[in-house]
């Protein structure tokens, strides 16, 4: 299912032997557009540090209440490498967290996380993934891989910097033909953790509509100018599905609007 980045935030993190603290922010990679870390705030229990909690760790949230456990002990937590949360999360910073956590790098395969689409199979034995998982022949990569995939693999040994969600919100979303609104929100699968669309305020624009571009469609981002360019036009976005957020998410909703750019749905097979 698809949720806001607001439904995440405040989500209270639980560990095996209690509260670890409340979320405060998301990170993510672009070139896969997958939530990568929760930032959570420990609390007074560890002096208001912020922690990085991965994906790998989640169990299933419980949405009514509020909290999402994971399968992590506090002082584990406690005891994790410390990050600069002013500061980008390097590639050499993430090496560490994985190799303490004992967690298999998510960009040494050609899908979202490793050789799976789920955080979940990133853990030896987990339900669903074997216990040793064997990485398919080149053969079936190529079936596979897709373009971010590529650049991923061109950018492992470079160092590349995780992105704040907090920091993204705002930014200029530019069609082909001029400015269409900013980034006001996200839409993330809460079971590939990948987010599906940014939510875009128009009102800068055109009448205070909210509509959807999913990451796909984006064709460059420049952090320094704070713009995000998407292959549309701004007739196109005009016309678009409105999203509303009071209204009940379903996959029809997603159709038309995938229908209405004439773009192939995340969600179907690709050749």
């Amino acid at each position: 299912m698809l949720r806001s980045k607001k439904d995440i935030e405040n989500l209270a993190i639980n560990a095996t032997d209690g509260e670890i603290g409340l979320v405060k922010d998301l990170y993510f990679d672009d070139d896969a557009w997958a939530i990568r870390y929760l930032v959570v705030d420990a609390g007074s229990w560890l002096m208001s540090r912020k922690v990085l909690i991965s994906p790998i760790s989640f169990q299933q949230p419980d949405w009514d209440a509020g909290t999402l456990p994971v399968s992590l002990t506090k002082d584990q937590v406690k005891n994790s490498p410390d990050f600069d949360s002013e500061k980008p999360v390097s590639r050499q910073n993430e090496e560490q967290y994985m190799e303490y956590y004992g967690y298999p790098l998510y960009w040494g395969g050609a899908g979202m996380w490793g050789w799976g689409l789920y955080p979940y199979s990133m853990v030896p034995g987990a339900v669903g993934n074997p216990v040793d998982p064997v990485p398919p022949v080149e053969s079936e990569l190529q079936v596979v891989r897709h373009p971010r995939a590529e650049r991923a693999a061109l950018r492992q040994h470079e160092d590349p910097h995780l992105r704040s969600c907090d920091e993204l919100t705002g930014y200029h979303i530019l069609a082909t033909n001029g400015e269409i609104g900013h980034v006001a929100g996200y839409l993330i699968d809460d079971e590939t953790w990948a987010i599906r669309y940014l939510i875009v305020d128009t009102s800068n624009w055109w009448i205070g509509h909210k509509v959807l571009i999913a990451p796909e469609w984006i064709t460059d981002m420049l952090w320094s100018d704070e713009t995000v360019s998407v292959d549309l036009t701004r007739e196109a976005v005009k016309d678009s599905p409105v999203y509303d957020p009071d209204v009940a998410w379903s996959r029809e909703f997603e159709q038309r609007l995938y229908q209405h750019y004439g773009r192939p749905g995340y969600w179907t097979p690709r050749g």
